[in-house]
């Protein structure tokens, strides 16, 4: 018995889900209730103004901390938050610009997705979903557990040392370094204020960190899952037989470079949308994992496993990426080879002429690309890393100089 046909909605639900926590509604236009797009709309804006409003005192405090030796190690731990909050704002301004375009993506996405339980077991889907599902689930959790310690590590350890016990102040202080130009731990009232502004900033922040991650990795899971029936379909012909004409052969080739046409396509629409966001990503990640790595060898145990939390997320997202685009380069390489391998010495000239073009059109892959950078794959994760230990041993080296 088959299993009940999926839809495109439930594929790309988490992304989507998410996304709508902090007010952002990709399907906006489909929503029929102006109240909720409006609500939907209000705490977007306010939430990025609140978080925005913290980025620029954590800049003002980074800047202080930095014409003081005493504090450099705060000024370096302040350093990978900046990074983040900066990559978190890009995203969502490129999803901002793009927003037609990859609204014009997801529909054409949808038209392409196998409809009818039988297709979807044709296409393998319920496999590549279980995979993509389990590394959203990691990454979401990683990236939420990063946000949520250095948010709520503070008030929860002044308030265990306080109600349990026995301290005799409630410590006020906060999970951020973040400058205002108001006293924010004098009164209660504008402490706890304070505080819930970082909380829903950090959250923020997080959720549109990994939320264009997420429909990067559900569009390319979708591509690969593409290129993979594709090559099975190729694989699978049985070249000219008496059951089939030349011309029955023709049009089911045809077919298949039609759909390989459209996948190529629809990988070009994710580099437009995702292309710039991913070139900050990378060029912020080597100095926010070098920063993030000298604070785990420079800090207190309190603090190192709120920075390892920190670090494993930014590897993983790093990985991720590179990860499927990996995968993409490979799924649309393999169609080449597919056809190729088929039987194909029985069929006529147009048939031979018409795989050949197919062939030479999957020697240039489909890949995620970042300007002026050469295609994402495990080669960029490498060198990301590569660049990052240079720098660690740079900061490393020069601190423990001044520190003599």
């Amino acid at each position: 018995m088959l299993p009940e046909a999926r839809t495109f909605s439930e594929f790309i639900y988490i992304p989507i889900k998410v996304y709508q926590t902090i007010g952002e509604d990709i399907y906006e236009h489909r929503s029929p209730g102006r109240v909720r797009r409006l609500l939907l709309k209000s705490l977007l804006y306010i939430g990025f103004f609140n978080f925005n409003l913290h980025v620029l005192g954590e800049i003002v405090y980074f800047v202080k901390a930095l014409n003081s030796f005493a504090t450099i190690l705060e000024a370096t731990g302040v350093a990978p938050c900046i990074g983040f909050s900066f990559v978190a704002d890009f995203k969502q301004i490129a999803l901002t610009i793009h927003r037609g375009t990859l609204r014009k993506h997801l529909d054409q996405m949808e038209e392409l997705f196998p409809k009818t339980a039988m297709q979807q077991v044709e296409y393998k889907l319920r496999e590549h979903e279980r995979a993509m599902r389990r590394v959203m689930y990691i990454f979401t959790l990683l990236c939420l557990a990063y946000t949520t310690t250095f948010s709520l590590y503070p008030a929860l350890k002044a308030s265990v040392q306080y109600w349990l016990l026995g301290a005799p102040v409630f410590e006020r202080n906060f999970g951020f370094a973040v400058w205002y130009p108001y006293n924010a731990t004098e009164k209660t009232w504008v402490y706890w204020l304070t505080y819930m502004g970082q909380v829903h900033g950090a959250y923020l922040a997080g959720v549109a960190f990994l939320s264009a991650d997420l429909i990067l990795v559900a569009s390319v899971t979708q591509l690969c899952m593409h290129f993979d029936n594709i090559s099975r379909c190729l694989e699978e012909f049985s070249g000219a037989s008496q059951k089939t004409s030349a011309q029955e052969d023709l049009q089911y080739l045809q077919a298949l470079v039609v759909k390989h046409a459209k996948c190529l396509e629809l990988s070009e629409h994710v580099n437009s949308i995702f292309s710039f966001s991913l070139l900050l990503n990378f060029l912020t990640a080597s100095l926010t994992i070098c920063f993030i790595g000298f604070q785990v060898t420079a800090s207190s145990i309190e603090d190192i496993v709120k920075y390892i939390i920190f670090l494993t997320a930014s590897l993983v997202q790093v990985f991720v990426v590179c990860y499927y685009g990996d995968e993409l380069m490979t799924a649309s390489m393999r169609i080449g080879d597919a056809a190729y391998n088929q039987n194909w010495f029985g069929c006529d000239r147009q048939y031979k002429w018409l795989l050949t073009i197919m062939i030479m059109r999957s020697q240039k892959p489909a890949c995620i690309r970042a300007p002026t950078f050469p295609p994402i794959s495990f080669r960029t994760y490498m060198k990301v890393i590569s660049m990052s230990y240079q720098f660690f041993a740079l900061l490393r080296t020069t601190y423990s100089g001044k520190g003599n």
